[in-house]
């Protein structure tokens, strides 16, 4: 295949499978739902698995962490899905990696300050129980020592005792952000290592305890095995860009707008009619949907869902727990002797 035409391909759905992946794929899905390839262009072997919202709480008693290098990394890419979850009984924790010091207006104390303002409202609006933030140097994570990131990560997981996490895929293509690839690689080594007896000084505090699921996003091109229907929860993503007000494509942009065209005599029905109205539809109509691609990087929101006959849906790299087929194979072939 052409380069330039499998990029393409890859963009346009927000998905590249490379061959190698093929297998990993397949032993990945738990169940699955026959569907369109992402990209409406080619067939594949993988399908995609639709999550849907489901009643009651389910979840009760698991556990889910959302690790975002800023303040606004989760709720632009995987907001939808996280309060899905917590509605149906997780119980989340938001850790911030860096301190934000670089983004926003203002001094960087002020800047600093906000920005942790902003991840407070974010877990409020998101459901999260508590908040931890890290304090890393803004766009400056890889020059930082990896092994004391880990090793802070592996210690949150196994105290909180995480089952699944939410962050930045440490496999994503073109992600120019060294705050991004950097915190995605500690996460996913972290993950890794946190179920072990690594870090064994931990062991006195904390023990070790296993990750198993992963729900991984990106801006770019990304392999997607995992379509996770956002609709019921798509007010509560939008509430939560709204809220950040120091930096980030949503805030009180809608309003700024609003009144920069009431100043020439103009409206845009779309945004409504009061600032708050405004906040809340710039966000919903252009940073999820109409100009997400040049506001967030990734397809819309609305239009990946409607490619799978859902409202509004956010696309992931999933990857859960294998499942051993050991014991089963012993007990239909063990024969006494």
């Amino acid at each position: 295949m052409e380069r330039r035409k499998f990029i393409t391909k890859g963009i346009a759905a927000g998905a590249i499978i490379p061959a190698a992946y093929a297998t990993l794929l397949s032993n990945e899905a738990q169940a699955s739902e026959k569907t369109e390839n992402i990209n409406n262009e080619a067939a594949t072997a993988d399908d995609i698995f639709i999550e849907r919202s489901v009643e009651g709480r389910p979840h009760e008693g698991k556990v889910l962490a959302v690790i975002q290098p800023h303040v606004d990394d989760a709720t632009l890419f995987a907001g939808g899905a996280i309060a899905k979850l917590i509605s149906e009984g997780y119980t989340g924790y938001l850790i911030r990696v860096t301190n934000d010091d670089a983004a926003g207006g203002g001094t960087d104390g002020d800047r600093v300050s906000n920005n942790e303002k902003d991840n407070d409202k974010v877990a409020k609006v998101l459901g999260l129980k508590k908040v931890y933030n890290l304090g890393y140097r803004n766009h400056r994570m890889d020059e930082y020592n990896t092994q004391e990131i880990k090793g802070r990560l592996i210690f949150l997981f196994r105290l909180l005792k995480v089952d699944t996490i939410f962050s930045y895929d440490p496999w994503g293509h073109y992600e120019e952000n060294p705050d991004h690839y950097v915190t995605a690689q500690a996460v996913e080594a972290a993950r890794w290592m946190s179920g072990s007896v690594d870090y064994p000084e931990q062991l006195d505090v904390v023990k070790p305890y296993s990750v198993k699921e992963r729900y991984y996003f990106a801006r770019g091109p990304q392999l997607v095995n995992r379509i996770v229907d956002i609709s019921k929860h798509i007010d509560t993503k939008v509430q939560s860009n709204v809220v950040i007000t120091t930096q980030g494509p949503g805030g009180n942009a809608g309003s700024r707008i609003k009144k920069s065209l009431a100043d020439k005599g103009k409206k845009l029905p779309i945004l409504g009619d009061t600032d708050e109205s405004a906040d809340f539809n710039y966000v919903k109509h252009f940073v999820l949907d109409k100009d997400s691609q040049a506001q967030r990087g990734t397809p819309s929101d609305k239009e990946i869902g409607k490619k799978y006959g859902l409202e509004w849906a956010e696309a992931y790299h999933y990857i859960g727990n294998p499942v051993s087929t050991l014991s089963d194979y012993i007990e239909k072939n063990a024969v006494n002797k």
